[in-house]
């Protein structure tokens, strides 16, 4: 982490301490800001993440240890340094003992100060890392992944928190890439179920009797390569989470099937005669609207109460802009890991001209050019440039009399998918094709994730 991503919370009843701090540490190049007691600086640490905390141990109402005991059930991963004029052993053990990183003895040595944060800055990099890197692996994520300033968003996550603890089904309404899926492992990972396995499987990528097959399991000879039994998500995901996405797009013989599982907890496998037990949570996901899709006939208004027992709302990225930088922050963290390329930040240029996108493909669309922007930027700084938000429409291909009809197809899909960062579900509405047929093209013509054809979806 750079030192202007460094976040440090100076919290001392003095003023000329808290001048003086900040100074030195400013001319350094780190991120400051002060508070003059403790519950100001809690109330600081609930409305954004910090990195280091620097506080007075003497301070009238709340005293620095008792900071440091809340700041570290707030923010575990916060270093918190106990600043005092009456160091002693005592003191010393009993900070470190409820979670401080170090102390400091007034008066202060700056180049003492200096190193001490070089030092733990260093180690949080090194944490964070392997910690990135391990929830890349596992895709391991929580409520803290999820970072928000917007009211309604922190509204979710409260109301998120609450049906985690709950055994109740779960329905997650929002635009494509709004990050269904990652609430939903956040939900799963802090439920009673976290222990047990989380599966996901998306029901608008395969044909009805493939998504059959997928949910239920199959017999073997049941059909034409069905060389051995097979267990379906719903069996794997047993004791844990089944997360449907998608939900809207299954077809009225499998919202009966569905309906018929999740009301007796029991299944047939496909070919099968024996029903099979299970015990699994259900977190469905849609980005379309149900109620309508009711109101037309196209949903079954039973499996929609069943389903729509908790409703959680996530609104799009552009109707919470004040997200983007913290987003911006949080992605080139994980990116950087996963590029290998040590990218400081976004020049402001860049982080402007990103506020200001509309995102039609929300959060995914951001990652996806964020991680555009850390691939070809030439310096330790994403430009403007480098992110390739050209204007919104697409280039047509010039006319060529030797092309054939389906390579005119390809080219067009591949630009469509390439316009919307990859976002499928945008893609088809762009097409005016649904999903199951856009997806049919996609392996028709090779469209594979990371390509030169830049199919992300």
């Amino acid at each position: 982490m750079s030192k202007e991503r460094t976040r440090i919370l100076v919290v001392d009843d003095e003023e000329i301490v808290r001048e003086s701090l900040s100074g030195w540490l400013a001319k350094d190049g780190y991120t400051l800001a002060t508070a003059h007691d403790g519950p100001t600086a809690l109330e600081m640490l609930r409305q954004g993440r910090w990195s280091i905390l620097l506080v007075d141990l003497k301070m009238p109402g709340m005293d620095g240890l008792q900071v440091l005991e809340a700041a570290k059930q707030a923010q575990p991963d916060v270093a918190v340094v106990i600043m005092t004029a009456y160091a002693t052993v005592e003191t010393a053990v009993e900070a470190m003992k409820t979670g401080a990183y170090d102390y400091l003895v007034k008066p202060f040595d700056p180049e003492e100060l200096s190193l001490m944060m070089v030092k733990i800055v260093a180690q949080q990099s090194l944490v964070r890392e392997n910690v990135l890197l391990r929830k890349v692996l596992k895709r391991d994520f929580h409520f803290r992944d999820m970072v928000s300033k917007n009211p309604a968003m922190h509204r979710m996550f409260d109301l998120a928190r609450s049906a985690a603890r709950s055994q109740s089904t779960i329905l997650i309404l929002g635009e494509s890439g709004t990050g269904k899926e990652l609430l939903a492992r956040a939900i799963h990972a802090e439920s009673p179920r976290q222990a047990e396995p989380f599966v996901a499987v998306s029901c608008a990528a395969l044909t009805e009797t493939l998504l059959e097959s997928e949910l239920f399991g199959h017999e073997k000879g049941s059909f034409t390569g069905a060389v051995s039994r097979r267990k379906g998500r719903f069996e794997l995901a047993h004791g844990g989470t089944l997360f449907l996405d998608e939900i809207g797009d299954i077809s009225p013989k499998l919202q009966l099937d569905l309906l018929r599982v999740l009301e007796e907890r029991k299944l047939t496998r496909v070919g099968g005669t024996e029903p099979v037990d299970i015990d699994v949570r259900i977190i469905a996901a849609t980005n379309r609207d149900l109620k309508k899709a009711v109101a037309d006939g196209q949903f079954r208004e039973d499996l929609f109460y069943r389903l729509n027992v908790i409703p959680i709302l996530l609104p799009p990225l552009r109707d919470r802009r004040e997200d983007v930088p913290l987003l911006v922050d949080h992605f080139l963290e994980h990116l950087s890991v996963e590029t290998d390329r040590q990218i400081e930040g976004v020049s402001a240029d860049a982080l402007a001209a990103l506020v200001r996108h509309d995102w039609p493909g929300n959060v995914r669309e951001l990652r996806n050019v964020l991680e555009r922007g850390m691939v070809v930027a030439k310096d330790k700084l994403v430009q403007p440039e480098d992110l390739g938000l050209g204007g919104p429409g697409i280039r047509p291909e010039a006319f060529d009399p030797t092309l054939t009809l389906d390579e005119v197809e390809r080219r067009h899909i591949t630009a469509v998918l390439q316009h919307s960062g990859g976002n499928v579900t945008q893609a088809a509405r762009t097409l005016a094709i649904d999903r199951v047929t856009l997806y049919n093209k996609i392996r028709k013509y090779g469209l594979r994730r990371g390509d030169d054809d830049g199919f992300n979806g």
